[in-house]
Formats: structure tokens, C-alpha cells, sequence
């Protein structure tokens, strides 16, 4: 979702007079419900269908994919207008979909298909209204949806420990699944118990979290964007899919260390869902990582000697990392 935040800005510009309804996870509302963004959070969950109540809706975005399961499920509310990329499957005309494009340039693509101008860049979201449960602490989120994604567990604790080492203060997130990997890293790196905030945090907290933290280390998973969004230094680490398509803005408080160009350049790529650690991944070394997170904690500092607690300017449109 949060890949698709400059396109519902275009679409709010767009439809100024409409109501802008968002389906998704009722937790999104605590993100996405603003004057600039959307009105409200219908509840939805994947490719089930849309409980839609009353008229029919005059437009309808799909934001999902590019058809057809999705396309169908739009199809089924009858609106008036449905904006989605070309699927002769679903019988829908529209922009040819690019299979290597970058998620934020994918979805201002189709916005502007539709009519509605959109910046690419506009990826922030209002500061959270609650506090964070750890201000000023180093974030770091050893899990992803799937294996292929998730750097091991020691050598995110030898980050970890490196950041003790240095006095700061370091959490350990993740969500109710993944408290045991978060335990584990917690225990490797000899963090204390309440350390690790994996299961404890509901959208609003890890958003404050996230806002207020000094770094964020994870891979190529949610929270990097929610990082994104809030302006956030980040670590991020790349395996099986290139940054092309979903790393964070080039320049911005962001690095992100990848080492698949090479197979990349030859047309293969590693399975975003595989069981097994990316081979790419796995060539990210502890050293690498602690020397990133070292220049973006010198760089924060400076920054905040320099110009006080002002807000960070605007991120420049989101294409590749590094």
C-alpha cells in the first residue's frame, strides 16, 4: 500500500468531490485516513471479495495487480468506470503492465493513464499521533514474509551488538509470528528482554516506532517502506528482487546494499518466495552492514547539529538503489 501513496494523492486531486474509500487491512486506516489521501478504509484481505454496501461506486482503481482476479473483483461492484491495467482476461483496456518497473512509478503510471497527474516523490505520510515506545532507538527487523528474503538471524545480531556496543539503544520488531526470530536475535546480541517489541506493536506503535527511530536495518520487507514514508534512515537489504523495483528514493536518508546486479544483468532473478536464504543475500557481509549503519548515524547527527529539528525535505522520486 504504501508504494501506492503518490497515486491515491493524484487520485484525491483528481476526484476532489468523490468520497475516497481504500480496500484493504482495516489496520491501513491508521496510516492512509487524511484530508490528502483517503476518507476512509473499507475492510479487505487479498483477492476475497469486496463487501460493498449501497450504489454502486462511480470509480473503481485496482491498485492490486493487473488482473484478472482482481480485475473481477472491481468488476463485480459495477462501477461506472473502472481504471486498471490492459487484461483481455477481464475485458479491460488500459496501460500495458511492466513486469521490471518500480512499484511507486508503476501506480503514478496508471494514475496518469487515468487522468490524474501524479509526483512519484509524494511518499510521506502525516507524523503518527501517538508516542513512540522507544524515541531515538535503533530499529532493527530481521523478518520478511518469506525465507528467501530474510538475512540470518546471527548475522542481524552481530549488528545488533555492534549497536549496543556503541551505547545506543536497540529494539527488535517483527509481528506475532516472527517473536521467536526477534527472541533469538535479542539473545545473540545480548539485548535485554524488553528489547524486543515483535508481536507487541499494533500500526499505530510501530509507526510511531519507525517515525521516531534514529535507524531502521531490515530487509526488503514493509517496514522499509513505512521507513520511507516517514523519512527514517535506513539499512536495507536486497536479495532475490533488485531495488529497481522496490527499493527506497536514491537520495534520501536511505542505503541499500544489493549484490545481484551481475545475474540481474543476465535476466535471472531469485524467487521472492523461495524457502531458502537468497544466494545474493547471503553475500551481504556483517562488515558491510555495520558500515552503513555507521555513515547513516554520522550523517543523522550532523544533519540534526546542523539545521535543528526540522522536518526532512521531501524524498526525491523513488526509482533504484544502489
Amino acid at each position: 500500500m504504501l508504494t501506492s501513496v503518490p497515486a491515491l494523492r493524484a487520485i484525491r486531486r483528481g476526484l476532489p468531490a468523490h468520497e475516497l474509500v481504500l480496500a484493504g487491512p482495516a489496520a491501513l486506516a491508521d496510516l492512509v485516513v487524511a484530508p490528502d489521501l483517503v476518507d476512509r478504509v473499507l475492510p479487505a484481505q487479498g483477492l476475497e471479495p469486496v463487501e460493498w454496501e449501497g450504489p454502486s461506486p462511480d470509480v473503481a482503481v485496482d491498485l492490486h495487480g493487473c488482473g484478472p482476479e482482481s480485475h473481477r473483483l472491481l468488476q463485480a461492484l459495477a462501477p461506472r468506470r473502472l481504471v486498471g491495467f490492459a487484461c483481455p482476461a477481464a475485458g479491460v483496456a488500459g496501460p500495458e503492465w511492466r513486469p521490471s518497473e518500480h512499484e511507486v512509478r508503476r501506480w503514478c503510471r496508471l494514475a496518469e493513464h487515468a487522468g490524474w497527474p501524479a509526483d512519484p516523490s509524494q511518499l510521506r505520510l502525516p507524523p503518527p499521533t501517538v508516542a513512540s515506545p522507544a524515541p531515538g532507538a535503533v530499529v532493527i527487523h530481521a523478518g520478511a514474509a518469506y525465507p528467501s528474503r530474510r538475512w540470518p538471524v546471527e548475522r542481524f545480531a552481530a549488528v545488533g551488538s555492534w549497536a549496543r556496543g556503541q551505547g545506543l539503544d536497540v529494539v527488535v520488531t517483527g509481528n506475532a509470528e516472527e517473536q521467536p526470530l526477534a527472541v533469538a536475535v535479542a539473545d545473540a546480541a545480548a539485548l535485554a528482554p524488553d528489547a524486543v517489541l515483535a508481536g507487541r506493536t499494533d500500526m499505530r506503535s510501530l509507526s510511531a516506532l519507525v517515525h521516531g527511530a534514529r535507524l531502521v536495518i531490515c530487509g526488503d520487507t514493509g517496514i522499509a517502506h513505512l521507513a520511507t514514508a516517514f523519512g527514517t534512515p535506513t539499512v536495507v537489504l536486497f536479495g532475490p528482487v533488485p531495488p529497481s523495483e522496490w527499493g527506497p528514493p536514491v537520495e534520501g536518508p536511505h542505503t541499500v546494499l544489493w549484490h545481484g546486479a551481475e545475474r540481474a544483468s543476465t535476466g535471472g532473478r531469485g524467487d521472492p518466495h523461495g524457502e531458502a536464504v537468497d544466494p545474493a543475500l547471503l553475500t551481504i557481509t556483517v562488515d558491510e552492514v555495520v558500515t552503513a549503519a555507521r555513515a547513516r548515524l554520522r550523517q543523522k547527527d550532523a544533519r540534526r547539529l546542523d539545521v535543528g529539528p526540522r522536518d526532512d525535505p521531501a524524498p526525491t522520486p523513488a526509482v533504484s538503489g544502489g
